[in-house]
Order: structure tokens, then sequence, then C-alpha cells
């Protein structure tokens, strides 16, 4: 193949990835000194896929603009389609003839998968090169974990090399974005708002005090909006990445008061890329249990099933921490990671509901959705790996642990507003006098408790540990542990 001309463009294709610095992709394509095409698609297949909600497009849409106010310094604009990725390609190559494609690799969900590998077929059929950089310290087809911690760490601590915005030959294209609806363009109150700029404002705001407490606060859903570095949809959709946010990290590491809150969230961001690993390696974890000796697990298959998961769904279990969680998590798509794992226990747990019948809701609702972590969590969660600690979560007991006050819970159950402290968890033992005294009549206002806590985490106590145990669970269990996990942590019953 003959070498290109030099004013044959290439283009930059981001997906996950909406940042203009530490983007490799796009230094690499400038640094070729052809006139560059910034790509970004609203692909029809994601756009109707179950996973996402109008949250997700709403925040893209913002790291678009964000992104597009700077690239405007720089006379450059970004292509914005609304097509499948293959016929927007193809027509992009029929109108400009580009060379070269680059891009990060998609730690994403089959129909991404299957997307990718239409692209590449398409690619070496006319010749085009596409240059595919690793997400973060992802290593795609790997076979074992013995020196995985070691590249996280090279891979993290690399130089960042400023993107060569100002050298770049611009190449220029005309955007089809009659399609962007007003919501789309209507911050939602609430809903944290996308882009690179309040990216770094967010991280900047949690070292200059509301995150000191880090690691003692990060627990309730009360103080974890607050203390939490809430970096969580900014990192899955790209507005900064995960080497930027650990080099901050150590910058500081040497600030008074701040080490345990420094150690804390250091270890969060080396499991971001531990759990997407996971994924990317096993990634059938989508469809199936990553241990496939639970695709018999005992689930029920009763008539009730779906009135239940709909109660659950909507925040009326009857359970206050439960439906408090939920309806957080309608309204601002953030809920801290311990009530998410409640909400997932209670789930597959208490209400003993499949776990890929609540899949896809959770991940509609998180605003910070991220296919490599949600499956793996969701799953770890289920108590269905055979590898991981199996826990269920008591949620009148978190409840009273991390919002002893109630304050939370007023917050997001208005019908319980009235209901004084010592009773507000557990508003079904209330007297039929308590009950008009505050306003509240159960099972009329406020639903009664779908199950029997003690009855119900006895039967899955029952079902868990003994499929557990079987031959094949175990079996499996082995197959895990050596594919994601290293030698060393298993002989120390290390995470898996």
């Amino acid at each position: 193949m003959s070498a290109p001309l030099p004013d044959t463009p290439v283009v930059v294709w981001f997906k996950r990835d909406l940042r203009l610095s530490d983007h490799e992709p796009l230094t690499r394509a400038i640094e070729t000194g052809h006139p560059v095409v910034l790509l970004y698609l609203f692909e029809p297949e994601l756009l109707a896929d179950p996973h996402y909600d109008e949250r997700h497009w709403r925040f893209v849409w913002q790291s678009l603009q964000d992104m597009q106010r700077t690239l405007d310094k720089y006379g450059a604009t970004l292509h914005i389609r609304f097509d499948g990725a293959l016929s927007a390609l193809q027509s992009l190559h029929h109108t400009l003839g580009f060379s070269a494609l680059y891009s990060h690799q998609e730690i994403g969900i089959g129909v991404t998968f299957t997307r990718d590998k239409a692209i590449q077929a398409w690619c070496r059929q006319e010749q085009i090169n596409w240059h595919e950089t690793p997400t973060g310290a992802v290593i795609r087809a790997l076979q074992d974990r013995e020196q995985w911690d070691k590249s996280w760490q090279q891979v993290m601590r690399a130089p960042i090399t400023p993107t060569p915005l100002a050298k770049a030959v611009w190449c220029r294209t005309t955007s089809q974005i009659e399609q962007i609806t007003p919501s789309w363009q209507t911050p939602q109150r609430g809903m944290q708002t996308g882009g690179s700029t309040l990216a770094w404002q967010t991280l900047e705001s949690f070292y200059a005090g509301r995150g000191q407490n880090y690691y003692r606060e990060l627990s309730s859903p009360l103080t974890s909006r607050n203390a939490c570095t809430r970096l969580s949809p900014y990192l899955a959709w790209g507005n900064i990445s995960l080497r930027e946010v650990y080099q901050d990290l150590l910058s500081r590491w040497h600030t008074k008061g701040w080490r345990r809150t420094l150690v804390a969230l250091s270890s969060r961001l080396h499991w971001h890329c531990h759990f997407i690993q996971k994924f990317e390696s096993e990634c059938a974890m989508e469809w199936r249990p990553v241990n496939r000796a639970y695709g018999d697990f005992p689930y029920r298959q009763d008539d009730q099933v779906e009135q239940d998961l709909y109660a659950w769904q909507v925040g009326q279990t009857g359970f206050p921490m439960i439906d408090a969680c939920m309806r957080a998590l309608h309204s601002t798509g953030y809920i801290n990671f311990r009530m998410r794992a409640m909400l997932v226990s209670f789930l597959c747990h208490h209400l003993n509901l499949d776990w890929r019948l609540g899949v896809h809701h959770l991940a509609r609702l998180f605003l910070d959705f991220e296919p490599g972590i949600h499956y793996p969590q969701f799953q770890m969660q289920a108590g269905i790996t055979g590898a991981n600690t199996i826990r269920i979560y008591n949620p009148v007991k978190q409840s009273q642990e991390q919002d002893p006050e109630g304050i939370f819970l007023r917050r997001w159950l208005p019908e319980l507003r009235e209901v004084p402290s010592p009773l507000i968890h557990t508003p079904w033992e209330m007297t039929t006098m308590e009950e008009t005294l505050y306003q509240c009549r159960i099972g009329h206002d406020y639903p009664s408790p779908m199950v029997s806590l003690t009855d119900a985490a006895k039967s899955a106590r029952e079902r868990l540990w003994g499929f557990r145990n079987s031959n094949q669970v175990v079996r499996e269990k082995q197959r895990i542990l050596a594919t994601h996990v290293r030698t060393s942590s298993r002989r120390r019953g290390g995470r898996s």
C-alpha cells in the first residue's frame, strides 16, 4: 500500500473518551501532519439499547459541547452524526477518502463489540489503518494477572504528554446535529453535568476540603454525596482519564491530614481497572454468570415476580432505605457504592429474583454506567461468582447505621416525613395511633414490607451456601481465580 498523500485526512473517533487531554489517539493523529477529522457518533443501536437512558445522552451532549468550546480556540469543529458507525465511516470515506482511523479500544457491551468487528473487517477491506489505543491499564486478550499490577503502575505513572492542539491541521466537515432534542440541551436539576471543565472543577473541590473525611464518610448515602469524589460519571464517559486523577492524587500524597483519604481513594482507582479488566477478559458475563455453574441457580419463577420487580424498580418495597436509594437514583443518577450493593443484594437475595432482571434497570439509572464495572460488581453482589464473599445486606441495619436521624430517608420519602427517627427505619412497627399522629398509614400512604427480612435472609443463606458448595461451582471458582487473580493473591485469598 502506497503512503497516503499529505492532504489525505485521518479520523479520530471519540467514544467513551470525551476529552482533549491525555488522549493518545488524538495526539497520534495530530502528529501525522495530516488533516484531522474529529468524529462522534450517536449510534441508533446504542440510543435504543436497554442499558442507556436519556440522562446518558444528555451527559454526552454536554461533554461534546464542552470539548467544542475548547476546540473553538483552535478553529476546529467536532463532526457529530446520528448514524451507525459503519454507515457513517463509509460515508466519510466516500466524501474525504481518509487513510487512517484513531480511537481508544472500547471495553463495551456486546453491541459495541459486534460493531467493532464489522469496522475492523471494513478497514481491512478498504486498506484503512485502524490504530486502537488501550483504555487505561486494561489489556486486551490478557491470559492471566501475573504481571497486571506492575503494568497498571507503569501505565498510571507514565508521563502525560500535552495534546498539541495548536499544531494540528483540521479538516473542515459539516455536522448533522439537527436531531438533538431540547431535553438533552437542558441541564436536569440534581444530575451532574458533563464535560472536562466540570470534571476538573469537581476534582479540585474534593481536595479543597469536602473530601478530607472521604475514608469514613463514603458508606453513608447522606454524607457520600459530598465526601466522595463524584468523579465516576466523568471517568465513565472519559471527561478525565484515570491516569490524570491518579497522578493528581500522587502529587498530593504528603498533604497533611489527607493520608487516610488518599490511601482509600488510591485503592479504589486501582479497583476501577481491575473490574474492567475482568469484564474484558470474560465479557460473556453480560449474559451469563461468570461462574457458569450458577446458570442453574433456583431463582423464583412464580406469577408474583413481575410485580415484585416493579416495586423494587420504583422504590415501593416497604423498606425505607431500599426505596429512598432507588428514588434518589431516579432523580440524580447517583448513589454510593454500599447502597448500590444493598439494592442488588435485596433484589437477588431477599426477593430471590434473577440478577438479569435488574441489571439493565440499574444501568439506565446510573449516570456513571460503565459496563466493565457494572457487570462484575452486579454478579459479585448477587453472590454468583463462587469466589467472592457472600454479603446479604440488611436494609434496616444499613438504614439505622448510615442514616440514623433519617435525613436521607425524609429527603426521598416524603410520605415518611413526619415519622420520628426511632420509627422511620421500621415504619411498619407503628401503632394505629402513631400512624394517625405521623400522617402515614402503612399499606396506604407507604407500602407494607414485601417480605419478612428474617425469613428471606434465612432462605437466601440456605440457597446461596448450599449452591456454593457444589462441585460444579468449586471447579468454576478455580478457573475464575486462575484467570482474574495473580498466584500470590490467590494464596492469600485476595480479591477476585
